[in-house]
């Protein structure tokens, strides 16, 4: 068994995947990956590797400034036929507009899906070569979140934040020479994605012990080692320096691969997301823009290291827990649904009742007790995963990002109602279900 932290990229990326001693067998189905200067050039030979010859290409404006001059005379100087679809809205979500947008001018001569692009286009992307059944590559133009590589995407359906599990990309095309020079804001987007990681191993330990959900040392120690490499780095992006955004780009794809190998988004995701996933369910309910996601994710990793000081200080009690739950009102809960995210909390609410039941008294008994029993073992691993706040705050002043919500267009008040509401928006354990376990999530002073 390979230590995935030691192993280069080709190495994890290798046909037949590795056997591991969590007793799973971890692997992603990519045919090619190049990260440098002048990738594009690579272009033909992904094709060729992918089995594929006719691309059907999506942009939008933006992306299609920043790469097609360079990708263009590559696939004309190798004879590559090629359909170019650019999506016409000047501001583009990953929503239904934008893939029924794509589905409409999908061209079926095409035997394979190209995106340029980053976020929203390679979600697009994913999403429209599974329902095709057919091979999807990336031509990254951003270093500006971790979805490059992993086999699911970030969709808002019916307003609600969704992750859709489809294919990850057969081939990832990133050009060093196009993405160090996208938006400063895009390259401290990716930084703040990365950062998210500390939080997000942490929250999958939790989960474990809380749980028993599936949990491989292999794959997060993968992250840790992403982690160090990215931060030991990025001073340098402020420069735009090749090196900094190297290390951000490998750091962001191999965030794709940690999920890919884990079947799961916890490598990479956890409480710090919600903040922004819920954040941007906000903004549409209020028809107000809001900011890159990644921008987003690192405000919220600082609420969630904030929150995680507090949390030390605690320590889980039967009782306050039990009296919790049996006055816990499900009328209270729908209106507080309603009032936090207007017309979606209808789509919440029903998800809650239909499907995940959260809020179920019995599951909440057997949660306290593990929380109670592994209280110990829950701080260990905060005290393991998470670096010091001030540390994390001084590296983000010190490269200008957004650090509280205020930056970001939001309020404290959207902040603590974001953290109240991630637990239900997915059927997936939290930071915040575990306070809401404790008795604590409605009552507690927040950071």
């Amino acid at each position: 068994m390979i230590q995935f932290s030691e192993a280069t990229l080709d190495t994890l990326i290798r046909k037949g995947g590795h056997a591991c001693s969590c007793g799973r067998h971890h692997g992603v189905d990519m045919d090619y990956l190049c990260i440098r200067s002048g990738a594009v050039e690579e272009i033909p030979q992904a094709l060729a590797a992918m089995g594929t010859k006719r691309p059907f290409i999506i942009c939008d404006v933006n992306t299609k400034a920043a790469a097609w001059g360079r990708v263009q005379p590559v696939l004309d100087a190798a004879g590559i036929a090629y359909t170019l679809f650019c999506l016409p809205m000047a501001h583009v979500e990953p929503n239904e507009e934008a893939l029924g947008s794509i589905v409409m001018g999908y061209d079926p001569a095409c035997d394979c899906v190209m995106g340029i692009g980053s976020g929203v286009i390679n979600d697009c992307s994913k999403v429209l070569a599974n329902m095709l059944r057919q091979k999807m590559m990336i031509v990254g133009t951003a270093p500006s979140m971790d979805g490059y590589a992993s086999n699911s995407s970030a969709m808002i359906r019916e307003g609600v934040k969704c992750t859709l599990i489809n294919a990850a990309p057969a081939a990832i095309i990133c050009d060093i020479d196009i993405i160090k020079d996208a938006p400063m804001r895009m390259l401290r987007a990716g930084l703040g994605d990365m950062l998210a990681k500390y939080v997000a191993l942490c929250e999958w330990r939790m989960s474990h012990l809380v749980t028993g959900e599936y949990y491989c040392a292999n794959v997060a120690a993968l992250m840790r080692a992403t982690m160090k490499k990215i931060v030991d780095h990025a001073p340098g992006l402020a420069r735009r320096d090749p090196d900094a955004v190297q290390a951000t780009v490998e750091g962001l794809v191999l965030s794709g691969i940690a999920m890919s190998f884990a079947g799961i988004s916890r490598p990479a995701s956890g409480v710090e997301h919600y903040y922004s996933h819920l954040w941007e369910m906000m903004a549409l309910e209020r028809g107000m823009s809001f900011e890159l996601h990644g921008i987003q994710v690192g405000v919220g990793t600082l609420k969630a290291l904030r929150l995680y000081d507090i949390i030390r200080t605690l320590r889980p009690d039967r009782e306050k827990a039990k009296a919790f739950i049996e006055s816990f009102s499900n009328e209270k809960w729908e209106s507080e649904v309603r009032r936090i995210l207007g017309r979606t909390g209808e789509t919440v609410i029903a998800l809650e009742h239909n499907s995940f039941h959260n809020n179920d008294a019995a599951a909440h008994a057997v949660r306290i007790e593990r929380i109670i029993e592994h209280w110990d073992e829950i701080l260990q691993a905060a005290q393991e995963e998470l670096p010091p706040t001030e540390q994390i705050e001084a590296l983000m002043r010190g490269l200008g990002m957004a650090m509280e919500p205020e930056d970001i267009g939001f309020t404290q008040q959207d902040a603590a109602d974001a953290l109240r509401a991630s637990r239900d928006t997915r059927n997936k354990y939290l930071t915040s279900s575990m306070l809401w376990d404790m008795g604590e999530l409605y009552t507690m002073e927040l950071p």
